[in-house]
């Protein structure tokens, strides 16, 4: 592996998404700090999926670099203004439609910041070779193992202990410490939510299965950029939207259902849970306003 700093791969997972959510995690000091070493976090992450040569390396951290910088001066400052308009917003009730609003519009901004990735992602993935390729199907297959202990606990009940816990915490990051009638709500609309940890893992992996595979095609037929570059483009929106149709519809009944409870929650918030969640999400505001303005 080259000259990158060895953590658990879990630790770099966990950095990487940091990096990537940040307006939803994190207080605002942990905020900055992860967003400020955010090149180096990322080629952490990238290089123990795909293990870089010497050669790739320079280019992968050089790349990083640039994109960090038209993330930091282009994309912050509009995050910065969407926190501000959201900070309003949950002053008052909201309904389902303006929770699903906001989820797509912060979809739509990850659309961007992957797509201004796509030419140097697709150079590296141009230069990958097949142990490379194998060593990222082993990492994702590590992955999968996360996953399926952390939402598939074979105990029914264990389950859906884990999941409401994650409700809870979820909540509580935003408005503080819930009371026992919210507790109860979340444990009623988790009973009732489409969520099928089954059919979720087993669409993760369809979507690992196509990627490694594509990856293959790519290095055995040596594709040029152009194919390259539209073939990552297609993954991201058969990630958004699935290529299999029942679960396009799955997913379609369980986003509908996650806003409805969504909204629920936020509405049954006193004043002071509210203030708390605008409070949060100012925090959150002044830090991409910080960090948009420093170099």
């Amino acid at each position: 592996m080259s000259n990158a700093m060895k953590v658990p791969v879990s630790n770099r997972w966990k950095a990487w998404i940091i990096v990537l959510l940040l307006p939803l995690l994190g207080g605002c000091s942990a905020l900055r700090l992860s967003y400020g070493q955010g090149p180096l976090l990322a080629y952490w992450w990238l290089d123990s999926q795909i293990d870089f040569t010497d050669d790739q390396a320079p280019r992968m951290r050089s790349a990083l670099a640039d994109w960090f910088a038209w993330h930091r001066s282009t994309q912050l400052p509009d995050y910065a203004q969407a926190l501000g308009e959201l900070a309003a917003t949950v002053a008052g009730p909201v309904s389902p439609a303006q929770v699903c609003s906001q989820i797509e519009a912060w979809q739509r901004r990850a659309e961007r910041a992957f797509d201004r990735a796509v030419p140097a992602l697709a150079d590296q993935v141009r230069s990958l070779t097949p142990e490379q390729i194998t060593h990222l199907e082993k990492r994702q297959a590590d992955r999968q193992q996360e996953m399926v202990a952390d939402v598939l606990q074979p105990d029914l009940a264990e389950r859906q202990k884990a999941a409401l816990a994650r409700r809870i915490d979820r909540a509580e990051t935003l408005y503080g410490t819930i009371d026992d009638s919210q507790r109860q709500l979340l444990a009623a609309s988790q009973a009732t939510s489409p969520f099928d940890a089954e059919r979720w893992l087993a669409e993760r992996r369809a979507r690992t299965a196509d990627m490694l595979r594509n990856l293959r095609q790519w290095q055995a037929e040596q594709a040029d950029t152009a194919t390259v570059q539209a073939g990552l483009r297609r993954l991201v929106a058969d990630t958004l939207r699935s290529p299999r149709a029942d679960y396009r519809a799955y997913s379609q009944r369980l986003l509908q259902a996650n806003c409805s409870q969504a909204a629920q929650l936020h509405n049954s918030t006193s004043a002071s849970q509210r203030q708390r969640a605008a409070t949060k999400l100012l925090g959150w505001q002044a830090d991409m306003r910080a960090l948009a303005g420093s170099r």
